[in-house]
Parts: C-alpha cells; structure tokens; sequence
C-alpha cells in the first residue's frame, strides 16, 4: 500500500471531488489535502463546511480558488505544497452543457489535463543533472516510486451499449459526444505520459453517480427538486435510455483505494452492478418523494413531460467491475434503493443548499 503526504484534489468543491476529499481526510490520518476548484457553477464550497470546520485549523486542508490551465498557479503550488499524489475529478461534465458549449470543455478537459500533467512530470521527473546527464525518461521510475496521478473518467468514453454487454477496460474508444470525446482525450493523455516519460499515474471509468451535493442539472436530483415543486419532470425520448448507477460515496470508497493501491499504469472500471430505464427511475422517485412528502403515492406521475430526445443521445450503459473486486477487493455496500431513498432525504431535508444554489445560478429552474 503507497503512503501519501501531500495530494492535490482538483475540483474538491464538485460532487464527486467533495465526497472524495471528505473520505481521503477521514480514513488517512496524517494526509494533507490541497482543493484547487475554480468554482465554477456547480463548485460548491458548502459541499464542504464540514471539512472547513475540522481540518483548516489544523492545517490538513486548504482551499485555493484557480484554474487547472493556469501553468504558473500549478507550477507555484507543486513548489509551495510537494504533492506526492494528484486526484485529478477538476472536469466540465454535463452532455447537454457540451453540445451547446464544446469549446469550454475542450479547455477544460483536455487542456487543463495537459497543463496538470506537465506540471506533475516537472515536479516529480526532475533530474539531478550531475547524476545524471543525458536526461532520459528510463530512468525516472525510482524518482516516482512514491507518486501518482490518479485520472477518473467516465464509461461515457465507450460510446454505447445494445441490450447486451458491459464496457470492460479493454472495450474501444468510442465518444458520441463532445463531453465524453474531452475525457476519452484525457485519458489518451494520461496514458502517453505514462508511457513516454513514465510518469505513474492510474485511471478509473465509472457509471453515473448518485447522492448527497449533486448539482441539480442531473437526472436525480432534478427530478427531485421538480417533484418537490410540483413543476414538469422532463424526461428524454421515451425514457428507455439505461444507465448503471453509483452512489457517490462507494465511488469515494474506490477511489481511495485505486490511489493507494492500484497498480501503476493500470485502467480501473468502477460502476453500481445495476441498471434501470431512465422512466423507471424516475417512477420510482416519485414513489419514493410523494412518500417523503405525504402527498398521495403516484400522484406526481402526472408531471411527467416526455421531450426531444438528446442528439446522439446513448442507448445504454453497463460497467464491467469485476476487474476492481478480483484485483483490490472493491464491490459497491450500497443497494441501489437504500441510496436512492438516502439521497431523496438529503435533498429534501437539505432545501435550502438548493435555493442558494438556484440563487447563484439563474439558469437553474425554481
């Protein structure tokens, strides 16, 4: 198992990354995180009040408000903090967002992954020049020995599935979207630094995660907030997309032990083992919301909108994770009921981070 000191979290204050900084600081005493977010819209440092409160005082975290592309901040803070370790989530995520946008997320992806690994390979791979003067990338295993870049993506790089099948680490390349080509090309990055200059990194694909501080642009807890408001649950085509669900915090869980423990250069897929139609879920969430909030069971199917199905919109995902739990042990602890209903109570209970939310970005329906 590696020992890290010092790790950079890009996009801490995301839901992904909020959750996987929350589990680093609780499970690994003597760890320091730094949390480099731009805050953009769906970075939220109130996604992280706990962590501000038991672990800025001592020092074990620290937030800085920057950009991944910014070569110079990167180059400052690698310098400031010594990072040992990269978890790299700091990424535009959301398909609908790149179809109308795909400049912001060729930046951001693909550019601003460029930059963070030039900026770890500068750090971490540099030579001593009196021992040694020809500079070569051969001989920079033992430098590195105790690092690692750790790069999450999405099964979303795979294209989509027919009724049968699951993405495995060894299926093709095959983005259908401007979102999921921005990540099959960071990934294609992580991997060239790793074979060319043998910088040690690890990456992981995972399906669509679920729970606590998601951004309400997403498929739950939109469907929640609008459920609860009583306003149109928009649903694409027919409904009949599927996808393979996570809860955030098993993903958290995974994470945490690819970073310590999976092996240098090596893909990890990482998914729920559960698949549901996008109207399935949907009914099931009202049933579970109507529930919470005393309303008559099913009374909210009425608020059903079916709409234009998404271009290029992918018929199915299924994630292969067999590959995880034979090599490192992992296997999702949440049933995918217990956390829906777990999540269904946050939002709930936690009305007032989506009307600062929905305050600090117009564009998010009340």
């Amino acid at each position: 198992m590696r020992l890290f000191s010092n790790i950079l979290v890009t996009g801490g204050a995301g839901f992904i990354g909020s959750h996987v900084i929350r589990q680093i600081l609780n499970q690994h005493p003597i760890v320091k995180v730094v949390n480099l977010d731009l805050l953009t819209y769906a970075g939220n440092l109130e996604n992280l009040t706990d962590i501000e409160l038991n672990f800025k005082s001592s020092g074990r975290y620290t937030f800085v408000k920057g950009n991944i592309c910014d070569k110079g901040l990167l180059k400052e803070l690698f310098s400031t903090y010594q990072f040992d370790a990269v978890i790299h989530l700091a990424a535009e995520s959301h398909v609908d967002r790149s179809i109308e946008n795909p400049k912001a997320f060729l930046e951001t992806n693909i550019l601003g992954t460029a930059a963070l690994l030039d900026a770890a390979k500068n750090s971490w791979l540099t030579l001593n020049s009196k021992s040694n003067t020809e500079n070569t990338p051969t001989s920079l295993s033992s430098l590195t020995k105790h690092k690692m870049f750790y790069h999450i993506s999405t099964d979303e790089v795979y294209g989509s599935l027919g009724k049968e099948g699951l993405f495995s680490e060894t299926t093709s390349y095959d983005p259908r979207s401007p979102y999921s080509a921005s990540k099959a090309s960071s990934d294609h990055l992580v991997r060239a630094y790793f074979h060319t200059y043998k910088l040690p990194v690890v990456l992981s694909n995972c399906s669509n995660n679920y729970g606590a501080n998601q951004f309400p642009e997403k498929l739950i807890p939109l469907m929640i907030k609008n459920i609860q408001n009583k306003i149109p649950l928009p649903i694409y085509g027919e409904g009949l997309n599927i996808r393979d669900w996570l809860f955030v915090e098993d993903h958290a869980n995974a994470i945490d032990l690819i970073l310590h423990k999976g092996q240098v250069g090596e893909t990890y897929n990482i998914g729920g083992l559960n698949e549901w139609t996008n109207i399935d879920l949907v009914k099931y969430l009202i049933k579970l919301t109507d529930k919470k909030l005393n309303r008559p069971q099913g009374s909210s199917n009425k608020l059903i909108q079916f709409v234009t199905d998404r271009s290029g919109h992918d018929q199915r995902y299924a994630i292969d994770a067999s590959k995880i739990k034979k090599h490192l042990g992992w296997t999702p602890s949440v049933k995918f009921e217990q956390g829906l209903e777990t999540t269904v109570n946050w939002y709930l209970d936690n009305t007032q981070w989506l009307e600062n939310i929905a305050s600090s970005n117009p564009n998010v329906e009340d």
